[in-house]
Order: C-alpha cells, then structure tokens, then sequence
C-alpha cells in the first residue's frame, strides 16, 4: 500500500492511497478459498469445488466485496497509521474512468482511491481555577406553597346543578351532533359531553353558542373549524351542531383539609404542603443548576478558540434550520414577522451552531483527557425514564432504542455532558447569590437588554 498526502490545508486532507493489484489478486485468492465450503455448483460435491472454477463462475462478483472491504480496511489503517483523528467518516473518491475499474476488476492494474477528510483541531484546555462562576439560588417562599394548594383546588372542581343560566366557568352537560353540508360527520357528536365555559377546549364559537343557555334548551351553533386543525378532512369548514342542554352546574371548590388531602392520596394537609414544596425545590434546584451550566458554557466557549472542522458545522447548521424552517411552515410564520430576514436569521443560527460544535469538541477533548465515562447503567436509567414517558408503548419504544445506536447515543450525550460540566465546576470557583425565584427563571437575554 502507497499513501500521498495530496492536500493539506488547515485541517482539510486528502490522500491517494493505491493498492497493488498483486496484493488485490491475495485478498480475493484468499476470499474464494473461504467460501470454497460454502458454494455449492452442479456436478461438484459440497466443499469440493476447485478454487480455480469458483473464481472462473464467480470472480468478477467477489472481486466486487474484496476491493469494497479493501478500501474500508486501508483507509481505517491510514489514519491509524498517521495518527490522524478524522472529524466524520472520510470520503473516499474511486477513479471515474470505466476502462480503469474495469483494468481493477480484472486484476489487470492497480487499485488507486482519494481520501478526502478533515481532522479534529488541537485543542488547549483552558485552567478551570480560574474561572470565576456565580450560582444563583432561591428558595421556597410560603406564599408559593399556597398558590400550589390553590391551583390544586382548582384543579380539583366538582359542580353541582343550579337552575339559573349557564355563566363562564360553569360546566354545561350536552348532547351534540354536528353536521357539514347536512351531513353528520364522524366524531361529530357525542352526548351528556362536560363544557366548562371559558375554558376554550372546543373549536372557536362553540362555547359562546352556550352562553346564558339553561337546562332543556336547544340550540343551534354554527361556527368554523380552525385551517389548522388537527383532522385534515374539518380542517376550514363550516358546520352546524344542534345542542341540547341536559344540566348547568356551578363550579364548587373543595376545602383545603385532611379530608381534600385523603382524597389526593395523602394523610394529612400538611403532607400536600411537604409534597408542593419539594416539587418548587425541585423545581428550583433544576433552574439553579440550568442557569449555572449556561454561565460555563459561556465562559468555556469564550476560553477556547481554534479552526472548526466545517463539515461538523455545516451539518449541525442544516439540523437546526431543518427544524427553524419546519416549526415556521407548522405555524404558518415567516421571517418578516419575525422582523429578521432569511439572511440575518442564516448568519445567527450559523453562529450557534459554531458555538455548539466548539462546545462538544470542547467537552469531548475534556472528558477524554481526564478519562470519563458513561456507564451501561447509566444509558439504562435514562432509557427507563424515556420508556416512562409513554405508558402504554414500552416495549416499542425499548425496542427502538435497542435497534437504533444513534437514538442510544442520544441518551448518552447529555449524561456526559452533565458528568465534564460536574468535573470542572469541581476546579472552578464558585460562589452563590440568593435571588428570588422570579429572577432565576428569567431569561438572561433578557436581563442583558434590561
């Protein structure tokens, strides 16, 4: 095997690596001697077919596999050999003229391919003991205790029957069947269906047909499906339901007691109170903890500057506009709205993904310098908390991820990420300010402009 350094360019390289047709004429001799056992041909005994008549019957298909599995082999080996990191899987360009792959083929000439690749920068670890980092905190007011018990009572509503007219927050028990040109649709009707007025859960228009309505009446509602809508075939029609108002009931509120609490699956008031308080710490910790990693992130981009391979960036850019342009086609927005144009928003978004590459080049060179690892546990307790997520669909959703290491990855990378973030605010010096919750949660983009 040769090997020429064509281009070196920054950290652009290419290479022509050629293979000698000798060396090509052993790797196929060997081939078709291992799959001696394994053909079987008319008039020949299994294992008994003489190589030279498998390489006659077969040669031309197997030579096929041989310079494939060569060139997948060599340049693995040209890189290890160079001590070269590549920063994707290089590509790998084969002559184009057909007379010479058909000279290959044939064992008649030398196989010759370009290695086109780019190799991940040299990167200098900035000194974490100097980085100074400040950890918001806050904690648990009383008064958000009581706004968590509030919302659960709210939550919590049962209605009793009142004869006067139906108001905002009075809940209208109905039968419906809905019609579009006359005709009943599927999904259209329902009966003794629970409205809460002013809740907005049906389509635009229909809950105001319901206003001031009372027990036995019957009303006809003629409104609009939203063009958004979920049922493509009612998406932007019209239709007319007939309603008939079986009950109007008045929202009762239970009392904050034990006896609320028993029925919340608790002992006591108290326990409901213990119970919100630690999902508000929790909750607390998380943004504490958000809010302290954005400000490393920071300083770690800031801290380290080196020439990115471009592909790793024009590929995370393509990631992130796939899904800036897909959730701007879903919601029917455009940049003009967005009082940006389409070449602004290009230039930002290609800036974050600069900064997301350097960041994982970053966090990658750090966790294998100081050896840090994800453990299979680890991988398994994030996959069991996604698995959770979908009651019902486990075992799908195991098996996807079981099936597709790419998917398993994903899972992982936020694990390590979280362990380098660990290590180096181990190193850094950090001191913590007490805020209220209001200001942790705040945007910092936000306070920037402030």
């Amino acid at each position: 095997m040769q090997v020429t350094e064509t281009a070196n360019e920054g950290l652009k390289r290419e290479l022509k690596v050629v293979i000698g047709a000798k060396e090509l004429d052993q790797r196929l001799s060997k081939r078709l001697d291992e799959l001696k056992g394994e053909i079987k041909l008319k008039g020949f005994r299994p294992g008994k077919v003489p190589v030279n008549h498998i390489r006659k019957v077969y040669g031309r298909s197997v030579m096929a596999e041989v310079l494939q599995q060569t060139v997948a082999e060599t340049s693995e080996k040209v890189l290890s050999e160079r001590a070269e990191r590549a920063a994707f899987q290089p590509d790998i360009a084969l002559s184009e003229d057909e007379s010479e792959i058909e000279n290959v083929m044939s064992g008649k000439a030398d196989l010759a391919y370009t290695m086109s690749f780019e190799v991940l920068p040299e990167i200098k670890i900035a000194d974490f003991s100097k980085f100074k980092l400040e950890k918001l905190v806050a904690a648990v007011e009383p008064e958000e205790i009581d706004k968590g018990v509030e919302q659960l009572l709210e939550g919590n509503l049962s209605y009793e029957p009142k004869k006067g007219d139906a108001q905002e927050g009075d809940q209208v028990v109905i039968d419906f069947v809905g019609k579009i040109d006359g005709e009943a649709f599927e999904g259209g009707s329902a009966e003794d269906a629970p409205v809460v007025l002013g809740q907005g859960r049906f389509i635009p228009g229909f809950e105001a047909g319901l206003a001031a309505s009372k027990a036995g009446d019957k009303r006809m509602i003629e409104t609009t499906f939203p063009d958004d809508y979920p049922a493509e075939h009612l998406a932007g029609k019209s239709a007319v339901f007939d309603v008939t108002v079986k009950q109007v009931g008045a929202a009762v509120k239970p009392e904050a007691n034990d006896e609320f609490a028993k029925a919340m699956g608790f002992e006591k008031l108290d326990e409901v109170r213990d119970a919100i308080e630690k999902k508000l710490a929790d909750d607390l910790a998380a943004g504490s903890r958000t809010r302290l990693k954005r400000t490393l992130l920071d300083q770690l981009d800031g801290a380290h500057s080196f020439a990115l391979p471009d592909k790793l960036v024009e590929n995370e850019f393509e990631t992130i506009w796939s899904q800036i342009t897909a959730d701007m086609e879903r919601s029917g927005s455009s940049f003009d709205g967005e009082e940006t144009s389409e070449e602004e928003a290009r230039k930002r978004y290609r800036e974050i993904a600069d900064r997301r590459v350097r960041l994982a080049l970053v966090l990658s060179e750090i966790g294998e310098a100081n050896e840090i690892k994800v453990s299979d546990e680890e991988v398994n307790n994030a996959l069991m908390e996604r698995i959770r997520q979908f009651p019902g669909r486990e075992r799908e959703v195991f098996d996807f991820y079981k099936q597709n290491p790419q998917a398993l990855a994903e899972l992982r990378a936020p694990i390590f990420e979280d362990k380098v973030v660990d290590y180096i605010l181990e190193l850094a010096k950090v001191s913590e300010k007490k805020v209220s919750g209001q200001e942790l949660f705040k945007d910092p983009e936000d306070e920037d402009v402030a």
